[in-house]
């Protein structure tokens, strides 16, 4: 029976599932999740042993540049998508987008055609992450969200540390294609509980395709992370081709808002950022990413050439950051739920990022691991208690007809704050090391920031071999050092973000009933 005039289609509430049923859909949402998380880390102890098979060591970059620059770029225009389609059929389009992509990628001949089908991989993986948080935020009332937190905080800290630990032993065993094709049946997993058990009605909507607003995008966001990846490298950070790269980018945002303002279905719409937790969260998750990142890439650094383990040991070596992300996801998420407030928890956790980064800058040649472990353990506990709960302060602050694109924008911003922090503290790296080598005499001068950093230690004598080690001790403590300001703009941005009682299932049933009068 069609609804009279006027009446409110109540289809469109919020279609919350019992606890059991959650239990069945977050299987096949945290088996998507995890195929994203893991390809972030599983290729880079794989690219030796790439090289080595496909030559190309000139193009090597590329087969991380080219998954980070598709999976960010097309983050906003997956949101927008499940938003005007329904949430598991494009969800289940990323995931065979992105397997396509890996069953390619571990067939590929040559170097060129990888970096090919790894863009069509992350093209994938760009939506895997942002559409499960999406979801989740469809079937999950935000008050009771905290109850299943700890379980997306496992994801990524266990794929932060499986990663490199699978891809080394992947590339040394059955070999590095394997690091691809593990992805096959992990997927298909997804895709058959998502299609048996995530059965949501979607109500479609008039509309018309944002083409222009989709191609800006992803042309900005391209040329600001190829600054970012050549920038301090190929070019340098001065360089007119890095600065043009820089001009473009920051030239073609602009653009983005001047279109989506006049856009009639805008990929982001722009009055999402006059909601201050949408704005502010996602100010404070950039500035997280910065940090996140950017100590997920060089804690690993100082662990294998000043502690000297392998890239097995390093992987696990990372496991007390993993178990302090998992505790203090779960404590802040049922005090979220039993609260249902979250604003203090980003202040906690970013003030214990503050005091983790601080540790981490104090370690030193003679430092003993268990120092190292308590220092990964106070910043992981700092980022569990933000992460998720940054999700669903702003899925809380939206209506449902955005929430996927308000889930995709938190992780873009996200992902762009750690393709910067990656570059600055890169470049943080490269300056202090140079420094601190300079006055080494030449037995040191073919080890750097860029190459193969291990394999030029081990050709050293032990004596010179000793002080380049403490080179690198002091450089990547000035690293730390710099990631200091950032964390505390963190602190600062937490206090800033509004506190909105987070809605319950009873929340929902009221809504719809006063729809239905």
């Amino acid at each position: 029976m069609s609804q009279s005039a006027g009446a409110v289609d109540t289809r469109t509430a919020p279609q919350y599932l019992p606890h059991r049923q959650i239990l069945i859909v977050l299987g096949g949402l945290m088996a998507g999740m995890f195929l994203a998380a893991l390809d972030q880390s599983i290729v880079g102890t794989a690219l030796p042993s790439i090289t080595s098979d496909l030559g190309g060591l000139d193009h090597l970059s590329w087969v991380v540049t080219a998954y980070l620059l598709t999976s960010t770029a097309s983050t906003p225009l997956w949101g927008k998508i499940s938003d005007l389609y329904g949430r598991r059929p494009v969800f289940q389009a990323a995931i065979l987008t992105f397997l396509v992509g890996s069953v390619l990628s571990g067939f590929s001949q040559d170097i060129t055609q990888l970096i090919g089908f790894r863009a069509l991989q992350g093209l994938g993986g760009g939506g895997l992450f942002a559409l499960a948080l999406a979801t989740i935020g469809d079937v999950i009332p935000p008050r009771e969200r905290g109850r299943y937190q700890g379980w997306f905080a496992a994801v990524f800290g266990t794929s932060s540390v499986l990663g490199p630990v699978l891809g080394g032993w992947l590339a040394d065993g059955p070999g590095w294609r394997w690091i691809f094709w593990i992805n096959l049946p992990i997927g298909a997993v997804a895709l058959v509980v998502t299609s048996a058990a995530l059965r949501l009605h979607h109500v479609r909507r008039d509309h018309r395709i944002d083409y222009l607003g989709a191609a800006v995008i992803v042309s900005a966001v391209s040329a600001i992370l190829l600054y970012t990846a050549w920038a301090g490298g190929a070019y340098g950070w001065a360089s007119p081709a890095a600065l043009g790269l820089l001009a473009v980018g920051l030239l073609l945002s602009a653009v983005f808002v001047l279109v989506e303002q006049r856009a009639s279905e805008p990929i982001i719409p722009m009055e999402l950022f006059a909601n201050r937790v949408f704005s502010t969260s996602n100010a404070f998750g950039f500035v997280v990413g910065m940090a996140m990142f950017g100590s997920l890439v060089f804690t690993p650094l100082y662990l294998q050439i000043v502690q000297g383990m392998s890239p097995t040991e390093s992987g696990l070596g990372l496991l007390p950051m993993v178990i302090g992300i998992f505790s203090t996801s779960i404590t802040a998420g049922r005090a979220a739920s039993r609260t249902g407030r979250y604003r203090v928890f980003p202040i906690l956790g970013s003030a214990t990022m503050l005091v983790g980064v601080l540790l981490l800058s104090r370690l030193g040649v003679d430092t003993p691991y268990w120092q190292v472990a308590i220092a990964l353990y106070v910043l992981g506990a700092g980022l569990g208690g933000t992460m998720q709960i940054i999700v669903t302060a702003v899925q809380n602050s939206v209506d449902r007809s955005h929430m996927g694109t308000a889930t995709s924008a938190v992780t873009f911003f996200r992902t762009m704050g750690g393709a910067f922090g990656t570059a600055l503290f890169g470049a943080v790296l490269g300056i202090r090391l140079t420094h601190h080598l300079a006055g080494l005499g030449g037995a040191a001068r073919g080890v750097g920031a860029e190459g193969n950093e291990l394999a030029a230690l081990r050709a050293l004598p032990a004596g010179v071999r000793r002080d380049v080690i403490g080179a690198y001790a002091d450089a990547l403590s000035d690293v730390f050092l710099t990631a200091v300001p950032v964390v505390m703009i963190a602190v600062v941005l937490a206090f800033l973000i509004p506190e909105v009682r987070l809605r319950s299932r009873e929340d929902a049933t009221t809504t719809s009933a006063n729809a239905q009068v």
